[in-house]
């Protein structure tokens, strides 16, 4: 799988270089694809971002002290906008499921044959 594009975005905010991001971006992508047994998909490009995520957030964390700029915790955005879209996805499945449930309940014969 490719770097995704937020990758210099997430390297300029965390205070890494660009090389570091992308070293970081390998080993969170191999570790989703043994986690999940796939090099594709949802769930393994939602696992390899968060994993992403939080080795950013790990090296982060190693850096000594005294620096003055301290980096944002990213995980949080990631995992709210997951929430967001599963939201939407959740709210047009029961709309779909509402109309299903009308339409049986009408026209019983139909469904029925």
């Amino acid at each position: 799988m490719n770097a995704p594009k937020m990758l210099p975005w997430i390297a300029r905010k965390a205070g890494i270089s660009d090389e570091l991001a992308l070293k970081l971006w390998r080993r969170a992508a191999s570790e989703a694809e043994y986690l999940t047994g796939k090099s594709k998909g949802s769930e393994y490009c939602g696992l390899a971002v968060e994993r992403l995520l939080a080795l950013v957030e790990d090296e982060i964390g190693e850096r000594p002290a005294y620096q003055l700029v301290s980096a944002p915790q990213l995980t949080w955005v990631w995992r709210h906008q997951t929430r967001m879209s599963l939201l939407s996805l959740m709210a047009a499945q029961n709309t779909y499921r509402y109309w299903q449930n009308a339409w049986e309940s009408l026209y019983p014969q139909a469904h029925a044959a």
